[in-house]
């Protein structure tokens, strides 16, 4: 019994780690469009997006990363078999880029509420795609338990990455239109 409500936790907080991750990379997106507005509208703008960025890093994505790795252990802890199959080897791969990420969306926050704007809200874009990458790609193996499915879903991936790019092109062209 005590299992279940393990992973239940486990699975609770790796939902809030992720809406945090694609909700600040969204707020880096404004932050960085907010230092290309004109004077009045910038001291309005930045100085809420950098509030509202603060605690959504410091009360939900950070807690719910470092709580999501603590359950994950424990989790583990009651299948210690998995770490034999191949497909637990990827997941924790792909679990372990997802915190480089997270370490490298750190970067980007302390740039930021230091007034150092050095991606562009289209870099910001592409950048927030990555955790949905890594989303699909650590759901369907923990899923399917399968390193056969590991070559489909790279594939997929990939697949899945190009139609995210398209998809931006796509969209900064609309912007671009209805700007202008």
């Amino acid at each position: 019994m005590a299992f279940e409500y393990i992973k239940a936790l486990h699975i609770i907080f790796i939902v809030t780690w992720f809406a945090g991750l694609f909700y600040i990379v969204r707020l880096f997106i404004y932050q960085a469009e907010a230092w290309q507005k004109p004077e009045n509208e910038r001291k309005i703008l930045v100085p809420q997006l950098n509030l509202m960025a603060n605690r959504l890093w410091y009360i939900i994505t950070w807690p719910s990363a470092i709580l999501t790795l603590v359950f994950g252990f424990w989790v583990l802890s009651y299948r210690w078999g998995y770490l034999q199959q191949g497909f637990m080897h990827a997941k924790l791969g792909f679990v372990f880029l997802l915190y480089i990420y997270h370490f490298y969306c750190q970067k980007i926050y302390t740039d930021l509420q230091n007034g150092n704007s050095k991606l562009t809200s289209t870099q910001l874009r592409i950048w927030n795609e990555v955790a949905t990458v890594l989303l699909f790609a650590i759901v369907f193996l923990i899923v399917l338990k399968s390193l056969i499915s590991v070559v489909w879903g790279i594939v997929g991936i990939f697949v899945l990455g190009i139609t995210m790019m398209l998809g931006i092109k796509f969209y900064k062209k609309i912007r671009e239109k209805n700007q202008g």
